[in-house]
């Protein structure tokens, strides 16, 4: 599972709020909603982010291991 829980730990570092990181990145309120459920989004998206924020991917987006199998 691809969590989100560094972007907003970053986003806090950074002083960045959720209403500047959807005028700077340009992602709407439902790309934020995903986020937070840490749903899918657009890789894309995660570029916007990490450009925005001066960032790399492990400062937004980490991979925990599940237990469920495919």
């Amino acid at each position: 599972m691809i969590t989100f829980d560094n972007l907003w730990a970053t986003m806090e570092k950074k002083g960045m709020s959720t209403y500047r990181l959807r005028e700077t990145c340009d992602v709407d309120n439902k790309t934020i909603r995903r986020l937070r459920a840490n749903e899918n989004v657009e890789t894309k998206t995660l570029d916007k982010l990490c450009q925005a924020l001066s960032c790399r991917l492990e400062d937004i987006a980490e991979y925990k291991p599940s237990d469920q199998t495919y």
